[in-house]
């Protein structure tokens, strides 16, 4: 079985239409599955609606968080509680195209453990959003030595990379890259990022620049690095802004050069203090050992109680 896990937040306005298409897709190609709907705290009605998909439903279960945990706790929510054999993520929105899952699950059947969809074009992107994304990319592959161009949270991963992703004991995790870093055989299909089906991005340039950050920092020490490398050039600089004033005093000239030296080694200072007081938050954070997420309702759980309910209350009588 497919396990096909779709985080949600305030995703109203695609909920019934991508619980049809997908479904429609996994049914007509014969291929057993799970539509696992994961909302992240939505303030629309995006729940009132999964609850009523899963009532006429039985292929479809949700979970909903006690709060807005972020998309990489209902990532991880959902490859907890899925029960297939192999299980994919997907977006709300229909920007993934569904029909790559029936090649990805044929890619599975022929023996590969994860099968990731890579973006052949960004779609409609801002030039700023896509000069943005270049960088964080190419300094997470330079830091980390791991290919994750053009990569996205679409792709399917057998049951033995799932386990493998559960048992990884850090709290503040980037999905992306670990499905990846866990190895195992693996292969890729290109994709062309598809419009919104429906609804507004929920990604504003603030978030994103949050959600690189945390990335960066939680899997790659590459920033300490420029620590370092920074020290180096104020020292570099500091020296020649040196030189500068000794000749410029030897030739008469009167000169005040001790004010942009400290200027330039406090800021170099104030910079690696907030890149290693940010490493320090996040060692925090990782110490405390909070969930990641917090299921407040299980559709599935929710069945079962009320179908032991019914089922007592026919033995009573």
């Amino acid at each position: 079985m497919m396990s096909i896990i779709i985080p949600a937040y305030n995703e109203a306005e695609n909920i019934e239409n991508t619980a049809s298409v997908i479904g429609g897709i996994m049914e007509k190609n014969n291929i057993p599955y799970e539509l696992l709907f994961v909302d992240d705290g939505s303030r629309d009605k995006t729940w009132e609606l999964i609850e009523a998909l899963t009532d006429s439903n039985p292929s479809i279960r949700g979970l909903r968080f006690s709060r807005n945990f972020g998309k990489e706790g209902a990532i991880f929510a959902g490859l907890k509680h899925c029960r297939g054999d192999c299980a994919v993520v997907i977006d709300c929105d229909l920007q993934h195209p569904p029909e790559l899952m029936v090649k990805m699950y044929e890619l599975w059947r022929e023996g590969y453990k994860v099968v990731e969809a890579v973006k052949a074009s960004r779609g409609k992107e801002s030039l700023l959003y896509k000069l943005f994304a270049k960088c964080f990319y190419g300094l997470m592959e330079g830091s980390s030595n791991i290919k994750i161009k053009g990569a996205s949270d679409y792709k399917l991963m057998d049951r033995q990379v799932i386990n493998a992703l559960n048992d990884l004991p850090e709290r503040i995790t980037f999905y992306r890259a670990l499905s990846s870093w866990v190895g195992f055989k693996s292969t890729q299909l290109e994709f062309d990022v598809a419009p919104r089906s429906a609804g507004t991005t929920k990604w504003s340039f603030k978030k994103l620049f949050k959600f690189a950050l945390a990335n960066l920092t939680s899997f790659t020490s590459a920033p300490l690095h420029i620590v370092t490398v920074m020290g180096i050039l104020s020292f570099i600089a500091a020296a020649i802004l040196g030189v500068i004033q000794i000749v410029k005093a030897s030739q008469g000239i009167p000169q005040n050069g001790i004010l942009p030296v400290l200027l330039l080694i406090a800021s170099v200072l104030m910079l690696a203090l907030g890149i290693i007081g940010y490493y320090l938050s996040k060692i925090y954070e990782e110490i405390k050992g909070r969930p990641r997420f917090i299921v407040a309702t299980d559709t599935l759980s929710d069945k079962s109680e009320k179908s032991h309910e019914s089922d007592k209350t026919k033995g009573a009588h």
